[in-house]
This record gives structure tokens, sequence and C-alpha cells, in this order.
């Protein structure tokens, strides 16, 4: 069983910056792909971003320009830093991460960005 842990959300104010923060129990290399996804109250869980094994990053539309993923392999964590926050960027975010048949997730962190 993989276990993802995760830190960093928050309150922040409108365009503050957050960086979350996960670290799966296994190697960052052993998966296809990690990635952050985010539901908000109401709504059904979304990609945020994600970043493959092989290849290029992508992120959802709503967040491209403000939000960043990047991998760490000495730290084994993957990280997102989330510049110029939004109201509506308000939701709990969880990380995923991916083998051929398996996908694992963590347990959310809560991101507010209210005033």
């Amino acid at each position: 069983q993989v276990h993802l842990v995760e830190s960093g959300g928050g309150l922040v104010q409108p365009g503050g910056s957050l960086r979350l923060s996960c670290t799966p129990s296994d190697s960052v290399f052993s998966f296809n792909a990690m990635g952050w996804y985010r539901q908000a109250p109401g709504k059904q869980r979304e990609l945020v971003a994600e970043k493959p094994a092989t290849g290029s990053s992508r992120y959802a539309d709503s967040v491209r320009g403000r939000f960043t993923i990047s991998r760490d392999d000495a730290q084994n964590t993957l990280y997102l830093q989330m510049n110029s926050l939004k109201p509506e960027d308000t939701a709990v975010y969880f990380c995923n991460a991916q083998r051929v048949g398996d996908a694992y997730w963590g347990q959310g962190t809560q991101v507010t960005v209210s005033s």
C-alpha cells in the first residue's frame, strides 16, 4: 500500500501564495505520473496539474501561468507552487500517484483563499 503525505495548505488572502508538498512512501521514480487534484464543495474533483515520468507537465486552464508543479528527487517530494491565488481556488487539494492499473491518493489538504 502506497501512502501519500500532503502538507502546506492553509488560509491565504487573494493574491497570495502557498506551496503544497506531497511525499510518497515509495520512490517518486516508481510512478508513471504524479499530480494534484482539487475538489471544491458541491463540485467534482478536477485535475490541477500533472507531472508524468517523461514528457511535459500539464495544467488546468484555470491555473496555467499561476501554479507550477515540480518534483525534488533528492527529497522524494512533489510540490505545487500556487501564486496569485483567487477565491475560486478554494478547495481541498489531493496528491495523486499513478502506476499501471493503480492510482493512489493523499488525505487532502484544505486551501482557503479569502480576505
